[in-house]
């Protein structure tokens, strides 16, 4: 339910307990207690009657919280993603959760390399009998089963793919794709610059919005 209240602030930037009651069909303490909540964790501003947008550059929901979000545009936005593969591809797969509904399509093709710094994306694919998989090692961000740093960064380096398809927290016209962490931003700058070619995977949901670090 919180999520779904904060996704509908992103597409609103305010609503009121009476319709999230309506909504929900809940309580207005039920209700209060959600904005309460979310509020303290930074991710909208309590309002009298209601709630609005908090635009936090910083913020990142951890993949767990990311992973029920609009899963049918994610799988859409997969299912277009997979016939921009071809048999015999080498490509790199970034982590997220939208990069997570290509991988499990991938048993369609044969003969591919995939490079990943997702955990999860390595065990989908490890299941398809055609397809290599190098796992990039470095610091483990915790909770996003992925990993950024250094080790990854080297072993790109000698390393040249056919494709690598991105997912992005934020996309708009004056910053490009954004990112709220760094190390991740940093991470998805050496996957672009050892790709023959970089597709991104963005759902209008996130477009029109800027995250902390450019990639």
């Amino acid at each position: 339910r919180k999520l779904k209240i904060v996704e509908i602030l992103n597409q609103h930037k305010k609503v009121t307990v009476a319709e999230l009651c309506e909504l929900f069909d809940v309580s207005s303490a039920t209700i209060r207690n959600d904005l309460r909540e979310l509020d303290q964790t930074g991710q909208l501003t309590r309002t009298h009657g209601g709630a609005i947008i908090k635009t936090k550059a910083s913020f990142e929901p951890d993949s767990t919280q990311k992973r029920d979000l609009n899963v049918t545009g994610k799988q859409k936005i997969a299912q277009v993603a997979i016939n921009l593969i071809e048999d015999g591809d080498t490509i790199i797969l970034d982590t997220g959760t939208t990069t997570l509904e290509l991988a499990k399509l991938l048993a369609q093709k044969k003969h591919l390399t995939v490079v990943t710094n997702d955990f999860y994306i390595a065990s989908v694919i490890e299941e398809f009998d055609t397809i290599n998989i190098i796992l990039m090692g470095g610091i483990v961000k915790k909770k996003f089963h992925c990993t950024v740093g250094l080790p990854g960064k080297e072993m790109l380096a000698g390393l040249r793919v056919d494709k690598a398809f991105l997912g992005t927290n934020s996309l708009s016209l004056e910053d490009g794709a954004t990112t709220p962490d760094v190390n991740l931003a940093a991470t998805k700058k050496d996957m672009i610059a050892n790709a023959s070619k970089v597709i991104l995977l963005c759902s209008n949901r996130k477009v029109g919005k800027t995250s902390f670090a450019q990639f």
